[in-house]
């Protein structure tokens, strides 16, 4: 039994013509009998035929269709290149609470003042 990214593996091939003599024939008998199988083909055809539907002016400028359709896709609205937005604009109000951001000025003082309580009194604790 194939797993799914076999079958689509499959389809795709069949769909583009990648497949030799056998394997077609094989996947023709398949896509009579195999209902999975036959909704994959179907599937992938439908997508592929969005590149049939439009012909691009001036030629055959298929690089372009296919960068302008990926533009189109609403994931890529609003996104623009030039100007990069930054995730954290800055701070409204400054911080409040309890911990050394709350010191101001003072915390570097306040910091080393407490490491040395630390350090003393794990020395006398280990004096004893």
């Amino acid at each position: 039994m194939a797993s799914e990214s076999d079958r689509i593996a499959r389809a795709g091939d069949y769909v583009l013509g990648l497949m030799n003599d056998a394997e077609r024939e094989r996947a023709e008998r398949d896509l009579e009998i195999d209902p999975a199988f036959r909704d994959a083909v179907v599937r992938l055809a439908e997508r592929m035929h969005i590149f049939d539907r439009a012909t691009p002016p001036g030629g055959d400028d298929r690089w372009r269709l296919v960068s302008q359709r990926i533009a189109e896709l609403p994931q890529m609205r609003g996104h623009d290149e030039a100007k990069p937005s930054a995730m954290i604009r800055g701070l409204e109000r400054r911080p409040y609470g309890v911990g050394l951001h709350s010191l101001g000025d003072q915390r570097g003082i306040v910091t080393a003042i407490a490491l040395i309580v630390v350090f003393a009194l794990g020395y006398l604790l280990g004096q004893l």
